[in-house]
């Protein structure tokens, strides 16, 4: 049977929790679709300094926070993995891998992004076995060891930074010999003493001694040598994809799996709308996805009302 709502939200990381507010506080008849924990990428930040009004907190407790102002006006919290959606129209239909169907008359994405894989021999294999895109979820196994951080973006050096507190020593390894994070975090890095960053290299090769991670085959992108790092835990922090192939049927993405939106948040199928990470845009920042969400769920009510 198709459970029908004014409004389904698709995701429930901090732009669908703005939205969950939003949308139920205006008087919508909201549920809110999750595969997994609500929180989003919070839940796997150990620091967060940028949110305005608090200096720091961490990911999990602001996460826990904003789930509870999300259903407190009645928003209901789904567990549903979606495979589809459809535009019929008036009605938008949102399908669950387990053959649970809702029905909307607004859906708001807000599924975020994807850690991108490294693509490289030895890494699917390994994953749970040294190899993990959480330094937060599970640096603590790696205590006493040596850990390698693919990248030098913000990501990749404040996850470096965080693992210290349980590695003997971090390495990151960077393809070029400069870094992409802000100033803040790369002074952090230099004066960590834990912290060694090996440049122009690349990864090429996860080696295992068939039960776990025991070391980083690497190359030097202007000489070729390559050489192995011992090692017993990998973090690749190399970048983000959108999470949006259930989309794939809809004339809403842009080449790069990126949902294309306008200033209300809604895409060319009207009904249908993006919201934090998973849309195009220059800054993906809780800030931001917080305000996605709120435009969002408000341009959504106005429609639904017909105001």
């Amino acid at each position: 049977m198709e459970r029908r709502y004014d409004l389904v939200i698709i995701g429930a990381g901090p732009a669908g929790m703005s939205a969950a507010i939003y949308g139920s506080r205006a008087g919508l008849q909201v549920a809110m679709l999750e595969m997994g924990a609500p929180g989003g990428k919070l839940v796997k930040t150990n620091e967060i300094s940028n949110w305005p009004g608090t200096i720091e907190t961490n990911g999990a407790k602001l996460a826990s926070d904003m789930f509870e102002h999300s259903t407190a006006f009645g928003a209901e919290y789904l567990y549903g993995n979606v495979i589809k959606v459809e535009d019929a129209g008036d009605y938008k239909k949102v399908i669950c891998d387990d053959g649970e169907v809702y029905e909307a008359k607004a859906v708001i994405v807000a599924t975020g992004t994807q850690e991108r894989m490294m693509k490289i021999p030895g890494e699917a294999e390994n994953i749970g076995r040294g190899v993990s895109y959480c330094a937060v979820c599970d640096g603590a196994f790696f205590r006493n060891q040596e850990v390698c951080v693919i990248g030098g973006g913000n990501s990749a050096l404040e996850e470096a930074n965080y693992l210290t507190q349980f590695a003997s020593r971090v390495n990151i390894i960077i393809r070029r010999d400069v870094f992409r994070a802000d100033s803040i975090v790369q002074k952090a890095i230099r004066e960590n003493p834990k912290i060694h960053v090996i440049p122009k290299h690349i990864p090429i090769a996860v080696i295992d001694d068939g039960n776990r991670v025991v070391g980083l085959k690497v190359r030097n992108v202007d000489t070729g040598i390559e050489t192995t790092i011992e090692t017993h835990g990998i973090f690749p922090y190399i970048g983000l994809d959108p999470a949006t192939s259930f989309l794939a049927d809809l004339p809403v993405l842009n080449e790069r799996g990126y949902m294309v939106v306008d200033e209300n948040c809604e895409t060319k199928v009207k009904g249908i709308y993006g919201a934090g990470d998973v849309i195009e845009k220059q800054l993906r920042q809780v800030v931001t996805a917080t305000n996605d969400g709120a435009i969002a769920a408000q341009h959504a009510f106005h429609v639904i009302k017909g105001l």
